[in-house]
């Protein structure tokens, strides 16, 4: 992939990190792509076409994670801490939380504001849309999330139905996959299940509600046996349900403020 654009001379700067891992596997990812293009409003609906042509938000929710393979330095390097946070201390991400290479906090900030900058090239927004749709999605997997004292739950180490993993697989993919549903399946079972009223409860913009959120979560989730199967799948279900739908919900309320008609946000200023 070629690496043009404003934003990519920028984000080159940054120094390199490792990424612990991939927050939700590709089905989870999907799902929260799918339920967000389903509440998009007319106007985002457009804009996102506009940018992505025949890719929906499903498969643009990915992308991040598929370009991990690219041997370029932005891929290998620059972009791999941004799928994640690190709260060290308390309850609260803090912007000194984020290091220098930046984090998931500090990328969504820039690809937003890439995505709003009436001068930013095609390329330069398309990639942003996409980061957006995945960071978003990150930012509700409590193990992106992490205090920093095990990679994000890839050091526990655990068996999961016999199998030798860690629990950040277990959540990113292991209990989604083992349902063995379809990404449109399980975001069909979803959407069906988000009432009107939750919609818009959840339609917070507020990234630093979603990471309270994810972070209180993350400390009820880590078993007291490695042992892991259906009892612990039976235990989470509603959990890692409840943190997808709120994903796919507030992919698309941002995205709909992202995209909203200038009159629009003129009128509210006033």
């Amino acid at each position: 992939m070629r690496n043009t654009g404003i934003f990519l001379a920028i984000a080159l700067s940054f120094g390199a990190v490792t990424s612990p891992a991939h927050a939700w596997g590709p089905v989870g990812h999907r799902v929260t792509g799918a339920i967000a293009y389903e509440n998009l409003s007319g106007v985002a609906r457009a804009n996102v076409k506009i940018l992505l042509g025949t890719e929906d938000l499903a498969e643009a929710a990915t992308w991040p994670d598929d370009m991990k393979s690219d041997p370029t330095d932005f891929w290998q390097k620059t972009a791999s801490p941004w799928h994640y946070v690190t709260v060290r201390e308390g309850d609260d991400y803090k912007g000194s939380d984020a290091p220098a290479e930046g984090d998931a906090m500090t990328a969504l900030t820039r690809f937003t504001a890439a995505l709003r900058d009436p001068k930013a090239s095609p390329d330069d927004k398309r990639l942003a849309l996409r980061f957006i749709v995945h960071i978003i999605g990150d930012l509700h997997q409590p193990l992106h999330a992490g205090g920093g004292n095990d990679r994000g739950g890839n050091d526990v180490k655990v068996n999961w139905f016999g199998r030798p993993t860690n629990l950040h697989s277990v959540w990113d993919s292991g209990m989604i996959e083992q349902r063995s549903l379809s990404y449109s399946e399980l975001a069909g079972w979803l959407s069906r299940s988000i009432t009107p009223a939750q919609t818009v409860e959840w339609s917070n913009r507020d990234p630093l509600v979603w990471l309270h959120e994810s972070i209180a979560l993350r400390k009820t989730i880590y078993p007291t046996d490695a042992n892991l199967s259906w009892d612990y799948a039976y235990q989470h279900r509603a959990e890692i349900d409840d943190r997808l739908k709120h994903a796919g919900v507030r992919i698309a309320a941002y995205l709909n403020w992202v995209f909203e008609p200038t009159e629009a946000k003129a009128a509210k200023a006033k």
